[in-house]
């Protein structure tokens, strides 16, 4: 953790104010990041509310209270694992995020936590709760979480928002938190969310109260990074139409939105680092080659560790989308 913070608290925190217009909505939505509310911490450190979307469901931290000194051990060994390239890495593989819905502790929510403590945050309030049809958040308390474990057999709760993902081992109620926090001494609280959904089309057309959610924020500030190329792809359109459609500004690796789709909504695009290729990609895609023509038609900005996914060389990269406009190259 002292390593992480010398190198992203101290050093990619300074870059990302440089790069940050001066007026930027503190409303942070940060999709694909498997929960990583420590990225959004470092680039966006002064933000009031951060939205975390992923497949992970957050997790139930009452088994805390019941757990053997064993079964303990064995959970915290598995989380070190599950969640520790976050710090070594800055992100991390999808096999440790699911392998962390079966874990006895809540994965998802101690990622938080770690988060909030290498950030120099403290945590207030914990709370778990649904979406209503038209996207209002419904909190959860006692009575409530009693009544959907009830529904809930022995053997199957909370379902896998992803068909080849580990079921959770914890009740369907724990799916969706909101953490209220602080730095020490401050009187201002802030909120993240995290909100556990698949954001591919069938699941947004299936549950569309997460979009009239995140629609009601109005213009927010983006991340998006480690994605999976997902926004690449014909079948996660809705998501990120929505993200062209809000972004006021938005930081990610090349796993953002590509050239084509950005140019059509009248964004601009703005590069740091080196692209050469997609680093999970093997296959040539249009996209790749948009990609690689933006970042060679700019002047190399250079960026100081990685943020998110290398490029297939490992180079670290960065790219800054915004509304169409005069873009001043910056040295």
């Amino acid at each position: 953790m002292r390593g992480f913070q010398a190198r992203y608290f101290g050093t990619m925190q300074p870059f990302f104010a440089a790069l940050r217009p001066e007026v930027l909505p503190q409303t942070v939505v940060y999709p694909f990041g498997g929960g990583d509310l420590l990225s959004a911490l470092v680039a966006f450190p002064d933000a009031t509310e951060i939205t975390t979307i992923s497949l992970e469901l957050s997790g139930d931290p009452r088994r805390i209270g019941t757990i053997d000194r064993a079964a303990l051990d064995r959970s915290l060994d598995d989380l070190r694992f599950e969640i520790g390239a976050l710090l070594s890495t800055g992100s991390n593989e999808s096999v440790k995020l699911s392998a962390g819905q079966a874990n006895g502790l809540p994965g998802q929510a101690a990622s938080f936590l770690m988060g909030l403590a290498a950030g120099g945050f403290e945590p207030v309030a914990m709370r778990y709760f649904r979406l209503a049809p038209d996207g209002t958040i419904v909190y959860l308390d006692d009575a409530a979480i009693a009544a959907i474990e009830a529904t809930e057999s022995t053997r199957r709760k909370a379902s896998a928002r992803k068909s080849n993902w580990q079921s959770p081992s914890f009740s369907e109620a724990f799916a969706h938190v909101e953490l209220q926090y602080r730095r020490p001494g401050d009187a201002v609280l802030r909120v993240h969310r995290h909100l556990a959904w698949d954001l591919g089309n069938p699941g947004l057309t299936a549950a569309p109260e997460l979009l009239a959610h995140l629609r009601a924020k109005g213009k927010v500030t983006v991340l998006t990074k480690g994605g999976s190329y997902m926004l690449w792809r014909a079948d996660f359109s809705m998501i990120r139409t929505y993200m062209l459609d809000h972004a006021a500004w938005m930081l990610s690796d090349s796993t953002g939105v590509p050239p084509a789709y950005a140019s059509a909504a009248g964004m601009q695009q703005t590069t740091y680092g080196t692209f050469s290729g997609p680093f999970l990609l093997r296959a040539e895609t249009r996209h790749a080659r948009d990609f690689r023509t933006l970042w060679r038609s700019q002047p190399h900005r250079p960026m100081p560790y990685r943020f998110g996914y290398f490029d297939s060389a490992r180079h670290p990269h960065l790219l800054v989308t915004r509304p169409g406009g005069s873009l001043a190259d910056r040295p």
